[in-house]
């Protein structure tokens, strides 16, 4: 009886496998010819991002939805590649698709475990799924994640299969493929990283969102440990390895910088003009653009600019907190909670906001997000020291609750706070109007306006040299003495009131010359100068630098410039002076390749004594030159020469009225920059705020690294100047004339005798008015 029911039992099993097998054959035969094509997979071509690169190759910008770098599989490392196969699949290279016994063994290692550390499907069937398939958990999909796998693994080699998964699996933080996930998480080159670093991007695919490092360290460290403990197991490393890759402290990505190199306002400016240039295919096709930029100097006049402003800013004092959180999430005074709070707050590369849990007069900790509580004593509380006391109101006052800035230093972390004022640098390349460098504000995630293209400010005394330059054409020499004394100016002068101009300090020097002038800023010889030769010729005589006369009206408020110009523009008009006369256009763009690296388009730019345009006399520029060298020296930029003690450095300050704007515009034959400082909505900086104290020591900080090993630039006098000693107030020295204006021209109602060799300087009769 038992024998005949063992058999009946046996035949149903039987007919019920045969049964299974038909209908799994049949499902087959009627789903492979309907399977999608392979060529997506033979055919590979995946969304590409816009990459944006310095004249070095070091990458600034990537524009896209998925952040994607194709690395052939020969070129992946092999410890990359044993940490995916111990983490997802081990028997890649033995199985044909489907691991039978991957599946047993995932059962019972995630039964012993008591939670799920390994899943069944393949490399294969995650490669089907990506390309062909979606996630959803159906009899349906799974089926035909199978047979898809077998058509992979009959029409593709191993490699090709591992490669498009390398390549194309997503990874977090909008990362796909390894080689864009290493630049991601740790910033460097997939080759680059440690056998702890390949554990960690290893452990990603199975839940990209839950083991993000950056997200859930507690997690993802886990799971990188099970990843390290699978290639042991498997003889992938040794013990020394194993011990020491557990050992080892990852270095992540902190404050959010994703780049090596601060350029984002250039990458804005490239995204924009590819758009213009490819439309949307600007974002999945890989074009490579290169920049004109040096990414040292573009470091280095971010770094400059970011501490000009903050020093600014330390000058004028703590406003107090940026806000407050919660009470209730507060008082939970869990991790998550105070994490929910600092969400929406954007790290300000290394300002980053925090939570303060307590507060007394000599200490607060603060919670950064993360996990990260830190105690800030008495030195970290130097700057914000005042906002402690009980006696400032709640909505100013550091107290549990408020959200504050912190920074961290070599001596700790200390409070700090985001600067309200702007700024812009930029620098270039005199010779043939490539930028070095830009930064068109103190933090592109918290401002995108490109104050360096798109601020339109009053230039204020940096504009001067424009103006003295008109002179010289008139028969103006940098001897002529000119009266500096208080002026009144008739409404119909400057196009409106009644004008009683001052010097910047309400102090008069009488007879002084052009050149000592130009040093010492002097207004109302600048004004003087300009009612001399005429509103309306400097108002053509400025266009050779690249002025547009719409922005700068013909009045004798043009003197003190009083019309419009962005820093971009300031760069190019130096580097008339620099590169002795030549109109240069500046440009970012050095090329564009396609994702192969075909050079799809080149810049070729005017250069200087070759196919740019002369606008300017050589000799012009050289005495211009010569007078702004002594700024340098003697004069409002003084400060400049003393850090960097290089003779041939030239430039102006530049402060608007109310101190509203601070501008240091200065080069060097190699190098022309320009620092501005300002508010958004135009207010006073302050009365102490000059070009000389709150922009210059910005160009300094950056022309300090820039110059450094740059040799001394002597300047040739070129054909037609004559040089004549003058006797000065601190004894002899050498002046420059053209040679036909060895005397000033009559014409201008300026005296005779315009500086002989023979005649001592105060003896010049040479004057206006």
């Amino acid at each position: 009886m038992t024998k005949r029911i063992l058999l009946i039992a046996a035949g149903t099993l039987a007919g019920v496998l045969l049964l299974l097998g038909g209908l799994i054959l049949f499902a087959v035969l009627i789903n492979y010819p309907r399977l999608p094509s392979l060529e997506a997979l033979t055919d590979y071509r995946p969304k590409m991002p816009l990459r944006v690169y310095t004249s070095d190759a070091v990458l600034i910008g990537e524009f896209g939805e998925e952040r994607r770098a194709f690395i052939p599989i020969d070129q992946v490392p092999a410890a990359m590649k044993q940490a995916l196969l111990a983490a997802e699949d081990e028997r890649f290279y033995q199985h044909g698709g489907i691991d039978y016994l991957g599946v047993l063994r995932a059962m019972a290692g995630n039964v012993l475990s008591g939670h799920s550390q390994s899943g069944a499907s393949t490399i294969t069937m995650q490669v089907a799924r990506n390309f062909y398939l979606s996630n959803e958990k159906t009899f349906t999909r799974k089926f035909n994640e199978a047979l898809l796998s077998f058509k992979i693994e009959h029409n593709l080699s191993k490699d090709q299969i591992l490669e498009l998964y390398i390549n194309q699996i997503y990874l977090g933080q909008r990362a796909y493929g390894f080689s864009s996930a290493a630049q991601t998480y740790f910033g460097k080159e997939l080759k680059d990283l440690t056998i702890a670093e390949y554990a960690m991007l290893a452990g990603l695919p199975k839940a990209p969102s839950a083991y993000n490092p950056i997200v859930n360290p507690k997690r993802a460290g886990l799971r990188q440990q099970y990843v390290l403990r699978r290639m042991h197991e498997l003889h992938f490393i040794d013990d020394a390895q194993y011990e020491a890759a557990l050992k080892e402290p990852l270095h992540l990505k902190r404050y959010h910088q994703e780049y090596a190199v601060h350029g984002e306002y250039v990458a804005e400016m490239v995204r924009q003009m590819m758009t213009e240039r490819y439309k949307e295919a600007t974002y999945t096709q890989g074009f490579k653009v290169y920049t004109t930029l040096s990414s040292q100097q573009q470091e280095d006049a971010y770094q400059a600019l970011r501490q000009g402003l903050l020093d600014y800013d330390q000058r004028h004092g703590y406003r107090g907190p940026e806000s407050f959180i919660d009470e209730a999430q507060l008082a939970g005074g869990k991790d998550e909670g105070l994490d929910d709070a600092l969400a929406e707050i954007k790290d300000a590369d290394d300002l980053v906001p925090a939570v303060v849990l307590s507060a007394n007069a000599n200490r607060i900790q603060v919670y950064i997000k993360g996990g990260e509580r830190q105690d800030i004593g008495a030195d970290g509380l130097k700057f914000a020291r005042s906002a402690l006391s009980d006696k400032n109101p709640p909505a100013s006052r550091i107290r549990p609750g408020a959200i504050i800035r912190v920074k961290q230093n070599d001596k700790g972390w200390v409070v700090s706070q985001l600067p309200q004022v702007e700024g812009a640098f930029v620098a270039i390349d005199p010779q043939n109007g490539a930028l070095r460098a830009l930064v068109g504000g103190f933090d592109f995630n918290r401002n995108n306006f490109n104050h360096v293209t798109q601020a339109w400010r009053q230039p204020g005394s940096s504009f001067k040299p424009f103006i003295y330059s008109a002179s010289l054409e008139r028969g103006v020499t940098p001897a002529t003495l000119i009266n500096d004394a208080p002026l009144v100016i008739d409404p119909g002068q400057v196009g409106g009131q009644k004008w009683e101009p001052k010097n910047f300090d309400g102090k008069y020097a009488g007879m002084i010359s052009v050149r000592n002038a130009l040093t010492l800023s002097k207004n109302l010889v600048s004004i003087r100068i300009l009612q001399a030769i005429g509103t309306d010729y400097a108002q053509q005589h400025i266009t050779r630098f690249g002025f547009s006369p719409k922005q700068h009206p013909a009045y004798l408020t043009m003197a003190l410039g009083a019309g419009s110009v962005t820093p971009l523009q300031m760069s190019e008009a130096y580097s008339v002076f620099a590169n002795t006369g030549y109109r240069v256009h500046s440009y970012f763009v050095d090329r564009i390749e396609d994702a192969r690296g075909k050079v799809l388009a080149k810049t070729a730019p005017e250069v200087a004594g070759q196919s740019a345009k002369r606008t300017l006399d050589a000799r012009n520029a050289f005495v211009m030159t010569s007078i702004m060298q002594d700024v340098v020296r003697f004069g409002t930029a003084a400060r400049a020469n003393r850090a960097l003690g290089r003779p041939d450095l030239a430039g102006k300050t530049g402060t608007t009225n109310d101190a509203n704007d601070a501008w240091f515009a200065g080069f060097q034959p190699s190098l022309v920059a320009i620092a501005w400082v300002g508010f958004d909505q135009p207010r006073s900086l302050g009365g102490r705020e000059t070009g000389g104290a709150a922009a210059l020591p910005i160009w300094i900080s950056f022309m300090s690294k820039a110059l450094k090993n740059v040799p001394v630039y002597q300047y040739p006098v070129p054909e037609g100047v004559t040089p004549q000693t003058i006797e000065g107030e601190k004894g002899t020295f050498t002046e420059y004339f053209f040679n036909e204006f060895t005397q000033t021209n009559p014409e201008l109602g300026l005296g005779s005798g315009g500086g002989g060799a023979s005649q001592p300087l105060d003896e010049i009769k040479d004057q206006l008015f």
